[in-house]
């Protein structure tokens, strides 16, 4: 039995699997256009400006905005999705609109006050966070910075937004949106680059998060939700909403702390082993991505309205469904990469200085770091329900558990294997978050049907 057969088999009649899978294979596709134009957007930079200071400054001064976007309005995502549509199916649309309009304000506020306390430590972490910079390089970069500051809150509303969408079961416009930011920049770099320099790249990048948020905000309204910052009092719902982000956030931050620890023991391994982790992962985290980011966007809203309605059997069917489903589609992928990965490096890395001794120590990282894949992305599945059965206490301690398996690994593993026993201990801990998940979706679910049935 083919691969197309298996997947069919496994999704059969049922009408929610098949809206699941086809919400997957759109925000799938979306994504890969979105990584395409990104990917040109990567050739236009380097070719005006290549491996200048200017371009290091830019880098180090977008760090800061992106990793407050996605801790703060994907924490916020997670913890609204389920009860906004809790609230729209028990109560109605108004109420609905009321806890959005109350929740977007908290989030505004949220991004506000974290823009402004980055904005005045500035200059306090920036010779941290660009460390071997020069005085005027680190200048240029701190300038930049501040410049960049406003996409933190206009991302922030795209990516709450596209959320709400997502509920609709939207799931084709709001994920090809994100394209107006690459393609934004690349004109700006090749049009402006000559005569603005660097930045060029700042304005362009800040149109292009209008242009996302706009579009997003524009389809959100179209569908009856109006993009309001109001407070509606302290309701039941805001505070559930308030119950579930604190955790969601907690342990954002703790997985980026992983990433911190990561590259800080890799830093003591032999010169070149933080590149080395940085261009295997590359390849990893884009199929990743593409494939948790999709199933995770598209069984959100489904498991949200299951559990609104207590419809616990369908629970456990779309459960069993797309963690087989998940781990047939990306266990193939894992082997592939794994297999072909000294060719991989070969063919996309090694030229100029990057040369066969280099290809030799990034491929069993590379071949580490897949291993990873299909835990990862099954995972997920797992993840999205117990975040519409509001359990977000149980991924706060599942962040906590895998940083410290991270940090014992990597002690051990380093050892043996240098920096792709790094990349094997994330792998391990990738299996631990999988196996921690798997056993309390099913002890919820038991739990909710009287401990008649086990997943």
């Amino acid at each position: 039995m083919n691969l197309r057969a298996k997947i069919e088999q496994l999704i059969g009649g049922a009408s929610v699997n098949r809206r699941i899978f086809r919400a997957a294979a759109i925000v799938t596709a979306a994504g890969i256009a979105v990584k395409l134009v990104a990917t040109g957007k990567e050739f236009v930079v380097a070719g005006v400006y290549g491996r200048s200071d200017a371009m290091d400054a830019f880098l180090a001064a977008v760090l800061i905005p992106n990793l407050l976007i996605n801790l703060i309005s994907e924490s916020m995502n997670q913890a609204l999705v389920p009860t906004l549509i809790h609230v729209r199916e028990r109560e109605g649309h108004a109420r609905a609109q009321q806890l959005l309009s109350s929740s977007m304000l908290w989030v505004c506020i949220l991004l506000g006050m974290a823009t402004l306390l980055m904005a005045l430590a500035a200059r306090g972490f920036f010779p941290l966070v660009a460390s071997n910079f020069p005085p005027a390089k680190l200048d240029l970069a701190e300038r930049l910075f501040y410049a960049l500051l406003p996409m933190v809150l206009i991302s922030g509303i795209a990516t709450n937004c596209t959320a709400v969408l997502n509920t609709f079961d939207r799931f084709a416009l709001p994920a090809i949106a994100p394209i107006a930011i690459p393609a934004t920049m690349m004109v700006g770099a090749a049009l402006l680059g000559s005569r603005m320099g660097i930045w060029a790249l700042v304005w362009s990048t800040l149109a292009g998060c209008l242009i996302h948020a706009g579009a997003v905000a524009w389809m959100m309204e179209s569908h009856g939700y109006q993009l309001r910052l109001f407070w509606h009092g302290a309701t039941e719902a805001t505070r559930e909403v308030a119950r579930q982000y604190g955790p969601v956030l907690l342990s954002g931050v703790v997985a980026s702390g992983g990433l911190l620890v990561d590259q800080s023991m890799a830093a003591m391994l032999p010169a070149g082993s933080v590149s080395a982790l940085a261009y295997a992962n590359r390849f990893v985290s884009v199929v990743a991505t593409l494939l948790a980011g999709a199933i995770s966007s598209a069984v959100v809203p489904h498991f949200s309205r299951m559990v609104a309605l207590a419809d616990w059997a369908g629970c456990r069917h779309t459960l069993r469904t797309w963690v087989r489903l998940t781990l047939l589609v990306s266990a193939p992928i894992a082997a592939i990469l794994i297999a072909g990965a000294h060719q991989l490096i070969r063919l996309t890395f090694q030229h100029g200085a990057f040369g066969p001794h280099d290809t030799a120590i990034v491929t069993p990282v590379l071949a580490m770091y897949a291993l990873q894949i299909p835990f990862f992305v099954s995972s997920r599945v797992y993840y999205r329900f117990l975040v519409a059965m509001r359990r977000t206490d149980l991924i706060l301690y599942c962040g906590v558990i895998n940083l410290a398996l991270d940090i014992v690994l990597n002690l051990v593993l380093m050892r043996w294997l240098g920096v792709a026993g790094i990349a094997l201990a994330t792998s391990l801990w990738t299996v631990s978050t999988f196996v921690f998940l798997w056993f309390w979706a099913r002890r919820l679910l038991r739990q909710s049907t009287g401990g008649s049935k086990s997943n």
